[in-house]
């Protein structure tokens, strides 16, 4: 299985409000020699996380002990930039499940939702009513409805539905990748093949 399967998520959540957060804020280029998905979250964010002599810096939302969660909400345009994979990566390695924002870059939100980040895109509103939920309450708590596709803000129930391929929503739920659907439809494959003149 190429990654854990998402079906309803609740958890409370981080809150990142930059606009324009591209891939090279999410994860430096120099961290990019790896090619297997371990060790990227050590450094998710990491110029904006750490000093240059590797101290936290005590005012990024990473380093607050006031904020944790398996959900990521950050601001519009989240994940712009290059084309990076290792960004959703370093996402999913630090331990985010799903990224909510008003807008995402394509490239990104691919990314994410081939190796199991779910990107859930809301309106700016109902971004901006999460964001002041989560500072009036930073243990406020979000339900992540993949199958019905929706947003949930528990407190209230106050609640949105967000969009979703239904072939990555299928994958989603099922933790695949593309090989790992293509190896369960197998089967299917062959019989059609089966069929075919030669």
């Amino acid at each position: 299985m190429a990654y854990d399967k998402f079906n309803i998520l609740t958890s409370s959540a981080v809150p990142l409000p930059i606009e324009n957060v591209d891939t090279d804020q999410i994860i430096p280029a120099r961290f990019l020699k790896a090619t297997k998905r371990e060790g990227f979250g050590d450094n998710l964010f990491r110029d904006w996380r750490y000093n240059g002599d590797d101290t936290p810096k005590a005012d990024f939302v990473l380093n607050n002990p006031t904020y944790s969660g398996k959900i990521l909400v950050g601001g519009k345009n989240f994940g712009s930039g290059s084309s990076r994979e290792h960004a959703a990566w370093a996402v999913y390695d630090y331990g985010f499940r799903a990224v909510v924002s008003s807008f995402f870059a394509d490239i990104f939100k691919g990314n994410c939702l081939n190796i199991g980040v779910l990107p859930v895109q809301v309106s700016p509103e109902f971004a901006e009513t999460i964001f002041k939920a989560i500072e009036a309450d930073p243990k406020t708590e979000l339900e992540i409805n993949l199958p019905n596709q929706t947003i949930t803000l528990l407190a209230t129930g106050q609640q949105e539905s967000f969009a979703i391929n239904g072939y990555k929503k299928n994958n989603m739920i099922n933790g695949f990748d593309d090989i790992d659907y293509l190896q369960n439809i197998k089967g299917d494959i062959q019989a059609f093949a089966d069929k075919l003149p030669y």
